[in-house]
Protein backbone atom coordinates (compact mmCIF):
# COMPACT_ATOMS: atom_id res chain seq x y z
CA UNK A 1 0.00 0.00 0.00
CA UNK A 2 1.28 3.45 -0.93
CA UNK A 3 2.00 5.70 2.05
CA UNK A 4 1.42 8.87 0.04
CA UNK A 5 -1.57 10.83 1.33
CA UNK A 6 -2.99 11.21 -2.16
CA UNK A 7 -3.17 7.42 -2.43
CA UNK A 8 -4.10 6.51 1.14
CA UNK A 9 -7.10 8.83 1.24
CA UNK A 10 -8.11 8.43 -2.39
CA UNK A 11 -11.71 7.78 -3.40
CA UNK A 12 -10.87 8.33 -7.06
CA UNK A 13 -12.93 5.98 -9.21
CA UNK A 14 -14.90 4.55 -6.29
CA UNK A 15 -18.68 4.24 -6.55
CA UNK A 16 -20.46 5.49 -3.44
CA UNK A 17 -24.13 4.94 -2.62
CA UNK A 18 -25.27 7.79 -0.36
CA UNK A 19 -28.69 8.12 1.29
CA UNK A 20 -30.01 11.44 2.51
CA UNK A 21 -27.96 13.11 -0.21
CA UNK A 22 -30.11 16.25 -0.42
CA UNK A 23 -30.01 16.99 3.31
CA UNK A 24 -27.91 19.47 5.27
CA UNK A 25 -24.96 17.12 5.82
CA UNK A 26 -25.59 14.77 2.91
CA UNK A 27 -25.20 17.32 0.15
CA UNK A 28 -21.81 18.36 1.54
CA UNK A 29 -20.72 14.71 1.71
CA UNK A 30 -21.78 14.24 -1.90
CA UNK A 31 -19.90 17.32 -3.06
CA UNK A 32 -16.72 16.26 -1.22
CA UNK A 33 -16.85 12.77 -2.71
CA UNK A 34 -17.39 14.16 -6.21
CA UNK A 35 -14.59 16.70 -5.79
CA UNK A 36 -12.27 13.83 -4.91
CA UNK A 37 -13.12 11.76 -7.96
CA UNK A 38 -15.80 9.38 -6.70
CA UNK A 39 -18.96 8.47 -8.57
CA UNK A 40 -21.96 9.14 -6.32
CA UNK A 41 -25.29 7.33 -6.46
CA UNK A 42 -27.45 9.73 -4.47
CA UNK A 43 -30.78 8.96 -2.83
CA UNK A 44 -33.02 11.64 -1.35
CA UNK A 45 -36.62 12.63 -0.77
CA UNK A 46 -36.43 16.39 -1.17
CA UNK A 47 -37.16 18.16 -4.45
CA UNK A 48 -33.79 19.84 -3.84
CA UNK A 49 -32.14 16.65 -5.11
CA UNK A 50 -33.12 17.46 -8.71
CA UNK A 51 -31.51 20.90 -8.51
CA UNK A 52 -28.40 19.43 -6.90
CA UNK A 53 -28.25 16.74 -9.56
CA UNK A 54 -28.13 19.34 -12.33
CA UNK A 55 -25.46 21.30 -10.47
CA UNK A 56 -23.30 18.21 -9.86
CA UNK A 57 -23.58 16.97 -13.44
CA UNK A 58 -22.68 20.38 -14.79
CA UNK A 59 -19.66 20.63 -12.52
CA UNK A 60 -18.36 17.07 -12.42
CA UNK A 61 -19.71 15.48 -15.61
CA UNK A 62 -22.79 13.49 -16.55
CA UNK A 63 -21.33 10.15 -15.55
CA UNK A 64 -20.18 11.32 -12.12
CA UNK A 65 -23.55 11.10 -10.42
CA UNK A 66 -26.81 9.15 -10.54
CA UNK A 67 -29.75 10.42 -8.49
CA UNK A 68 -32.82 8.59 -7.25
CA UNK A 69 -35.58 10.61 -5.65
CA UNK A 70 -37.43 8.28 -3.30
CA UNK A 71 -39.46 8.54 -0.12
CA UNK A 72 -37.66 5.98 1.99
CA UNK A 73 -40.71 5.48 4.19
CA UNK A 74 -42.24 3.79 1.15
CA UNK A 75 -40.31 0.61 1.84
CA UNK A 76 -41.49 -1.13 -1.32
CA UNK A 77 -40.32 1.77 -3.48
CA UNK A 78 -37.03 1.96 -1.57
CA UNK A 79 -36.38 -1.76 -2.08
CA UNK A 80 -37.14 -1.43 -5.80
CA UNK A 81 -34.83 1.58 -6.08
CA UNK A 82 -32.01 -0.31 -4.38
CA UNK A 83 -32.58 -3.30 -6.66
CA UNK A 84 -32.36 -0.94 -9.63
CA UNK A 85 -29.11 0.55 -8.33
CA UNK A 86 -27.56 -2.88 -7.83
CA UNK A 87 -28.65 -3.92 -11.33
CA UNK A 88 -27.32 -0.74 -12.98
CA UNK A 89 -24.06 -0.24 -11.10
CA UNK A 90 -21.30 -2.63 -12.09
CA UNK A 91 -19.33 -1.70 -9.01
CA UNK A 92 -20.25 -0.38 -5.54
CA UNK A 93 -17.34 0.30 -3.21
CA UNK A 94 -18.90 2.37 -0.44
CA UNK A 95 -22.33 2.62 1.18
CA UNK A 96 -23.07 5.65 3.37
CA UNK A 97 -26.26 5.40 5.41
CA UNK A 98 -26.95 9.04 6.19
CA UNK A 99 -30.72 9.48 5.81
CA UNK A 100 -32.77 10.24 8.92
CA UNK A 101 -35.73 12.59 9.35
CA UNK A 102 -35.14 15.31 11.95
CA UNK A 103 -38.42 17.14 12.51
CA UNK A 104 -41.83 17.11 14.10
CA UNK A 105 -42.69 13.78 12.50
CA UNK A 106 -39.93 12.10 14.51
CA UNK A 107 -40.77 14.03 17.68
CA UNK A 108 -38.25 16.86 17.53
CA UNK A 109 -39.21 20.17 19.13
CA UNK A 110 -42.83 19.30 19.89
CA UNK A 111 -44.37 18.39 23.23
CA UNK A 112 -45.64 15.08 21.86
CA UNK A 113 -42.03 14.04 21.30
CA UNK A 114 -40.93 14.11 24.93
CA UNK A 115 -40.56 10.89 26.93
CA UNK A 116 -43.84 11.27 28.77
CA UNK A 117 -45.87 11.64 25.58
CA UNK A 118 -43.84 10.17 22.69
CA UNK A 119 -46.20 8.36 20.34
CA UNK A 120 -45.78 5.05 18.59
CA UNK A 121 -45.45 6.91 15.30
CA UNK A 122 -42.49 8.96 16.59
CA UNK A 123 -40.77 5.82 17.88
CA UNK A 124 -41.56 3.93 14.68
CA UNK A 125 -40.31 6.62 12.32
CA UNK A 126 -37.08 7.01 14.29
CA UNK A 127 -36.38 3.28 14.24
CA UNK A 128 -37.24 2.95 10.55
CA UNK A 129 -34.77 5.73 9.74
CA UNK A 130 -32.13 4.84 12.31
CA UNK A 131 -32.17 1.05 12.13
CA UNK A 132 -34.24 -0.40 9.31
CA UNK A 133 -33.12 1.81 6.42
CA UNK A 134 -29.43 1.00 7.07
CA UNK A 135 -30.33 -2.68 7.43
CA UNK A 136 -32.21 -2.71 4.13
CA UNK A 137 -29.57 -0.80 2.17
CA UNK A 138 -26.87 -3.06 3.60
CA UNK A 139 -28.89 -6.16 2.75
CA UNK A 140 -29.37 -4.96 -0.84
CA UNK A 141 -25.94 -3.45 -1.58
CA UNK A 142 -23.80 -5.72 0.59
CA UNK A 143 -23.88 -8.76 -1.72
CA UNK A 144 -22.24 -6.66 -4.47
CA UNK A 145 -19.37 -5.93 -2.08
CA UNK A 146 -19.20 -9.57 -0.94
CA UNK A 147 -18.91 -10.72 -4.56
CA UNK A 148 -15.95 -8.35 -5.07
CA UNK A 149 -14.30 -9.20 -1.76
CA UNK A 150 -14.14 -5.66 -0.40
CA UNK A 151 -16.24 -2.67 0.54
CA UNK A 152 -16.82 -0.01 3.17
CA UNK A 153 -20.11 0.73 4.95
CA UNK A 154 -20.34 4.03 6.83
CA UNK A 155 -23.32 4.59 9.11
CA UNK A 156 -24.03 8.16 10.23
CA UNK A 157 -25.16 7.88 13.84
CA UNK A 158 -24.97 10.61 16.52
CA UNK A 159 -23.18 11.47 19.74
CA UNK A 160 -26.53 10.76 21.42
CA UNK A 161 -26.08 7.09 20.63
CA UNK A 162 -23.41 6.94 23.36
CA UNK A 163 -24.35 9.77 25.74
CA UNK A 164 -27.73 11.13 26.81
CA UNK A 165 -28.90 14.63 25.90
CA UNK A 166 -28.31 16.98 28.82
CA UNK A 167 -31.73 18.20 30.03
CA UNK A 168 -30.21 21.56 31.00
CA UNK A 169 -29.72 22.32 27.32
CA UNK A 170 -33.44 22.11 26.69
CA UNK A 171 -34.82 23.62 29.90
CA UNK A 172 -36.54 26.93 29.23
CA UNK A 173 -36.54 26.39 25.45
CA UNK A 174 -38.98 24.94 22.96
CA UNK A 175 -36.39 22.41 21.82
CA UNK A 176 -36.97 18.70 22.41
CA UNK A 177 -34.67 15.83 21.49
CA UNK A 178 -36.94 12.76 21.46
CA UNK A 179 -35.91 9.51 23.17
CA UNK A 180 -36.61 7.48 20.05
CA UNK A 181 -33.79 9.21 18.18
CA UNK A 182 -31.09 8.21 20.67
CA UNK A 183 -32.45 4.68 20.91
CA UNK A 184 -32.60 4.23 17.13
CA UNK A 185 -29.08 5.55 16.61
CA UNK A 186 -27.76 3.30 19.38
CA UNK A 187 -29.37 0.42 17.50
CA UNK A 188 -27.50 1.59 14.42
CA UNK A 189 -24.23 1.25 16.34
CA UNK A 190 -25.11 -2.31 17.33
CA UNK A 191 -25.94 -3.06 13.71
CA UNK A 192 -22.62 -1.54 12.62
CA UNK A 193 -20.71 -3.87 14.93
CA UNK A 194 -22.79 -6.86 13.84
CA UNK A 195 -22.09 -6.16 10.16
CA UNK A 196 -18.38 -5.67 10.85
CA UNK A 197 -18.28 -8.99 12.70
CA UNK A 198 -20.20 -11.14 10.25
CA UNK A 199 -18.94 -9.64 6.99
CA UNK A 200 -15.33 -8.91 7.89
CA UNK A 201 -14.34 -12.25 6.38
CA UNK A 202 -15.62 -11.01 3.03
CA UNK A 203 -13.35 -7.97 3.14
CA UNK A 204 -16.18 -5.62 4.11
CA UNK A 205 -15.64 -2.99 6.77
CA UNK A 206 -18.49 -1.33 8.68
CA UNK A 207 -17.97 1.78 10.79
CA UNK A 208 -20.05 4.60 12.21
CA UNK A 209 -19.60 8.35 12.55
CA UNK A 210 -21.01 10.14 15.59
CA UNK A 211 -21.65 13.77 14.64
CA UNK A 212 -21.93 16.30 17.41
CA UNK A 213 -23.81 19.61 17.21
CA UNK A 214 -24.17 20.63 13.59
CA UNK A 215 -26.92 23.24 13.29
CA UNK A 216 -28.45 24.00 9.90
CA UNK A 217 -29.55 27.36 11.29
CA UNK A 218 -25.96 28.55 11.45
CA UNK A 219 -23.80 28.14 8.36
CA UNK A 220 -20.99 30.38 9.58
CA UNK A 221 -17.88 31.35 7.69
CA UNK A 222 -14.66 32.77 9.02
CA UNK A 223 -15.88 36.35 8.68
CA UNK A 224 -19.57 35.90 9.52
CA UNK A 225 -21.36 36.75 12.76
CA UNK A 226 -22.60 34.01 15.06
CA UNK A 227 -26.31 33.60 15.66
CA UNK A 228 -27.40 34.98 19.04
CA UNK A 229 -29.85 32.12 19.60
CA UNK A 230 -29.55 31.21 23.34
CA UNK A 231 -29.98 27.52 22.54
CA UNK A 232 -27.06 27.60 20.10
CA UNK A 233 -25.03 29.42 22.76
CA UNK A 234 -25.70 26.48 25.11
CA UNK A 235 -24.61 24.00 22.46
CA UNK A 236 -21.39 25.91 21.80
CA UNK A 237 -20.50 26.11 25.48
CA UNK A 238 -20.94 22.36 25.90
CA UNK A 239 -18.19 21.52 23.38
CA UNK A 240 -14.48 21.58 24.16
CA UNK A 241 -13.88 23.75 21.10
CA UNK A 242 -16.58 26.24 22.07
CA UNK A 243 -18.36 26.21 18.73
CA UNK A 244 -20.70 24.27 16.49
CA UNK A 245 -19.50 22.07 13.68
CA UNK A 246 -19.74 22.87 10.00
CA UNK A 247 -20.68 20.22 7.41
CA UNK A 248 -17.24 20.52 5.78
CA UNK A 249 -15.72 19.37 9.08
CA UNK A 250 -17.53 16.04 8.85
CA UNK A 251 -16.31 15.04 5.40
CA UNK A 252 -12.76 14.28 6.53
CA UNK A 253 -14.10 11.38 8.57
CA UNK A 254 -16.24 10.27 5.64
CA UNK A 255 -13.28 10.27 3.24
CA UNK A 256 -11.13 8.47 5.81
CA UNK A 257 -13.63 5.64 6.28
CA UNK A 258 -14.43 5.40 2.58
CA UNK A 259 -10.77 5.17 1.57
CA UNK A 260 -7.90 2.72 2.10
CA UNK A 261 -6.57 4.98 4.86
CA UNK A 262 -8.94 3.06 7.15
CA UNK A 263 -8.24 -0.36 5.63
CA UNK A 264 -7.75 -1.95 9.07
CA UNK A 265 -10.54 -0.08 10.85
CA UNK A 266 -13.89 -1.82 11.32
CA UNK A 267 -16.63 -1.90 13.92
CA UNK A 268 -15.53 1.54 15.12
CA UNK A 269 -17.59 4.57 16.13
CA UNK A 270 -15.73 7.79 15.26
CA UNK A 271 -16.92 10.86 17.16
CA UNK A 272 -16.80 14.17 15.28
CA UNK A 273 -18.28 16.27 18.03
CA UNK A 274 -15.90 19.04 19.09
CA UNK A 275 -15.11 17.04 22.21
CA UNK A 276 -18.72 16.78 23.40
CA UNK A 277 -18.57 13.13 24.49
CA UNK A 278 -15.34 13.35 26.50
CA UNK A 279 -16.66 15.64 29.24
Amino acid sequence: MSLATKDLFSVQGKTVVLTGASGYLGRTMAQALLLNGARVVALGRSARLEMLSQEWRSRFGESSVATHRVDMYDLKSLAQTLDQIVANEANVDVLINNAHELGNATGFNIKAGQLEEATFDHWFRNFVGGAFWPALTTQKVGPVMKAKGHGSIVNISTMYAVVAPNPELYRGTEKINPPGYSAAKAAMLAFTRYTASFWGGFGIRANAILPGPFSNTEDITENSVRSSDPFLDKLRSRTCLGRLGQPSELVGAVIFLASDASAYVTGHALAVDGGWTIT
